[in-house]
């Protein structure tokens, strides 16, 4: 059963959301014959597209949050109703005892992440992180533990 775990950016534009999830279906398509888990953080954007195709495909989603906080401190209302779906379909909600969602938190909940998947799909433009925790920094763990890394960006992706 292939566990894959998912980091991105969560400033994805409206119109880069549908490349991301073509593309992500692609990679994923392959796997639809095993029973696929997708591990992700659900934060908004590439995880919660991710979380949408791996259903869609019918694997399971399991959610590592990174605090206790998480969903009334960082899930905007234009968000919520989205968030609140797919958390309520996961097979599994694992919440790390951080009270607070940070960016001490957020890398903390990837590298819990990590440490359960054989594979790391990165929807990923290849630049820096824009702090402690972000993307290029939750790759850099990935590739430090020996975990394939697969990167999906779309020709035509941008970032709000």
């Amino acid at each position: 059963m292939p566990r894959i775990g998912i980091t991105g950016h969560t400033n994805l534009s409206g119109a880069t959301v549908p490349l991301v999830a073509d593309a992500l279906h692609g990679v994923l398509a392959g796997l639809a014959g095993e029973p696929l888990v997708g591990v992700t953080c659900l934060a908004r954007g590439a995880d919660q597209v991710f979380a949408r195709v791996v259903l869609d495909l019918g694997g399971s989603v399991e959610v590592v949050l990174p605090a206790r906080d998480y969903r009334d401190r960082k899930v905007k209302p234009d968000n919520a109703a989205h968030f609140d779906e797919l958390i309520g379909r996961a097979a599994a909600v694992h919440t790390l005892p951080f009270p607070e969602s940070n960016r001490t938190a957020y890398m903390a909940a990837s590298e819990h992440l990590l440490t359960g998947v054989d594979v790391l799909v990165a929807v990923w433009d290849g630049g820096l992180a824009g702090g402690h925790g972000g993307t290029a920094d939750v790759v850099d763990a990935a590739r430090e533990r020996g975990l394939p890394v697969t990167v999906v960006w779309p020709e035509d992706a941008v970032r709000d």
